[in-house]
């Protein structure tokens, strides 16, 4: 989860450049941050609880020189938010900054305090740098004491260090976790993503799992797993170096709420052929509609998006689907057909359980689609079919647009797959591809809606729990609607699939518990309704989100209601995805909660 960051340069001091490219690595994570410089061969760092402000602040009034430096900002595991945790971490000797868990760090701890070793934090982090420190006591150089710590450490993770007495040499490992080489003139660059070294330089490689890499001024040596010099692909990134700001909204989360007009047009124009109206997907996809059956796997929002594919494939495509949070998926060892593909939905392509997911199905002979919206991610080249979201940098920790255009691309592929199947008729699929295209303009046309819902929010915001109901492809809505509100608001709400309300969930219906019903007026809205009346008769209050026969039907029911525009049912989680999404943002702002950087939480989860 936490973003690393390290500069070798030639005569700048680099502590303001690290400072920087943390900026760009804060959504890994913000409990705390640091950087550590050389200066006159000896190490010196600034740490700071909080986010990275805290740690600018601190730098303004003991600023630190210095042409090499590492720095990280942390999204913690073990040990609590607090400045003693904070990496850079620190000996006579060396440096180190970390992403990911040191899993045998207690073993190593207990060993290294027996060496008269003392810990001053609580971190699985410092370990590394005892251990270090301990062979380059040993009289073993800064290389051979990394190769020497590498071989006792297990977990996945990425590392970082710079070393007391060598002003050019920084060296790096990544095992599980992503690490970018960034290649200038006359100075280098790690970092966890390419989008940190975006600024700095538009050329990148990238380790590969079980690298070591040495990194000097004048270029960088890279050893595999075995000791053995390897050669990484350099390659131009395409990653833009510009760090997006609010423009007029007074937080990230409501701009990209209302930049997904725009974003889901870009991405449909994509796919869509204009001259013929066709969606065509880059490369043969001839082998995923052959398939026996499609593994969807993802975490979080993107599994979201992953459970309204499988009501698409299966609904539009008639391709079986198996749908499982990649958490837990590979745990169960399932067995996968032969000739099978697997699809994985990330928007930073760094996640590491769709990633573990990802590995464990191309073991089992499957074809890998991946979904994503950040370029150059190890999902990426693990990849054999990529569909790209051009949602664009999401800097919000809520995700929104990239939810939005992850269901639009998913829309696209089940369209073509059902058409390569002959699933569907050319009268239907122009039908779907139509009501894709109209996307953009309704949801705008909902974006209007949202004084409205401002008014509603004050509502939700005095609430103890909130539920959402929803059926068939509103379910997943449903279920994103309350993640939504959960991670900003800090409200306890959860999502159902309405026919198990009565199984549970009922019990806790009364009238402080609102419940949210996600009722397009489709086949499935009679059942819905059924259970929106339920909520009524037990004293609950109903915020109904249907469109204009459905709020008809239920108009003595509801206590408030959003209308959605009249649009194909296939289109509609798209659309009912907004109101949710700017009720959990009003409620946020109401109840006074950090709306882009909520509590706990980090962009990309790099850690099991």
């Amino acid at each position: 989860m936490c973003g690393i960051v390290g500069i070798i340069s030639k005569d700048k001091d680099v502590a303001p450049l690290l400072v920087e490219g943390l900026k760009r690595l804060e959504y890994r994570g913000y409990d705390s941050a640091g950087v550590a410089t050389l200066q006159g061969g000896k190490l010196e760092r600034r740490r700071a609880e909080g986010k990275l402000i805290h740690l600018a602040e601190k730098l303004e009034k003991q600023p630190l020189g210095g042409s090499i430096g590492i720095g990280h900002t942390r999204w913690a595991t073990h040990g609590g938010a607090v400045e003693k945790n904070a990496h850079p971490h620190i000996t006579d000797s060396v440096a180190v900054v970390h992403n990911g868990i040191i899993e045998n760090y207690q073993e190593l701890k207990e060993e290294l305090e027996k060496s008269q070793f003392r810990f001053e934090s609580d971190t699985d982090t410092e370990v590394i740098a005892h251990l270090v420190t301990y062979y380059i006591r040993q009289g073993m150089t800064p290389q051979n004491a990394v190769d020497a710590s590498l071989k006792r450490l297990r977990g996945a993770f990425s590392l970082a260090m710079i070393f007391t007495g060598h002003e050019n040499l920084m060296i790096g490992a990544r095992f599980g976790t992503p690490l970018a080489v960034g290649f200038g003139k006359g100075e280098m660059f790690l970092a966890s993503d390419s989008y940190a070294l975006a600024p700095l330089t538009d050329k990148i490689c990238f380790l590969e799992d079980g690298d070591r890499i040495e990194v000097s001024r004048e270029g960088a040596s890279i050893r595999d797993m075995n000791g053995d010099k390897v050669e990484r692909e350099i390659r131009v990134t395409a990653q833009s170096g510009a760090l997006m700001g609010k423009g007029k909204y007074r937080h990230f989360m409501l701009k990209e709420i209302h930049e997904q007009p725009a974003v889901i047009g870009e991405t449909l124009n994509t796919f869509i052929n204009p001259a013929t109206g066709h969606i065509t997907l880059p490369g043969d996809i001839s082998n995923i509609a052959k398939a026996p059956r499609v593994t969807i796997s993802a975490c979080g929002t993107a599994f979201y998006a992953g459970m309204v594919a499988k009501y698409w494939l299966e609904q539009i495509a008639r391709l079986p689907v198996e749908a499982d949070i990649a958490s837990e998926f590979r745990y169960r060892e399932a067995p996968m057909p032969e000739g099978g593909a697997a699809l994985f939905i990330s928007q930073s392509g760094e996640t590491l359980d769709t990633l573990e997911a990802l590995r464990y199905c191309k073991r089992q002979g499957q074809q890998i689609v991946s979904v994503l919206n950040t370029i150059e991610s190890t999902i990426e080249r693990e990849s054999n079919h990529v569909l790209r979201t051009l949602a664009g940098p999401e800097i919000g920790v809520a995700s929104t647009k990239a939810f939005t255009t992850q269901l639009t691309t998913l829309a696209c592929l089940t369209v073509a797959l059902a058409r390569a199947r002959g699933a569907i008729s050319a009268e239907r699929e122009k039908q779907l591809t139509d009501a894709l295209r109209e996307a953009p303009a309704r949801v705008a046309e909902l974006l209007g809606h949202d004084d409205k819902i401002q008014s509603m929010a004050k509502q939700i915001s005095e609430a103890r729990d909130v539920l959402y109901l929803g059926r068939g492809t509103a379910y997943p809505i449903a279920l994103e609607g309350a993640l939504k509100l959960k991670e900003i608001s800090y409200i306890h709400a959860e999502g159902y699939a309405s026919g198990e309300m009565k199984h549970g969930p009922i019990a806790l219906i009364d009238e402080n518990v609102p419940v949210i019903v996600v009722a397009p007026y489709d086949s499935l809205f009679e059942k819905s309704a059924s259970n929106a009346q339920e909520v009524v008769a037990r004293g609950g209050k109903v915020l109904l989100i249907s469109d204009k026969q459905g709020i008809a039907k239920l108009k003595d029911t509801a206590t408030w209601t959003i209308e959605i525009p009249e649009v194909d049912p296939f289109v509609a989680p798209i659309l009912y995805t907004i109101p949710v999404q700017l009720l959990a943002y009003h409620t946020a702002v109401i109840k006074g909660t950090d709306v882009d950087q909520p509590r706990n939480l980090a962009k990309s989860v790099t850690v099991e």
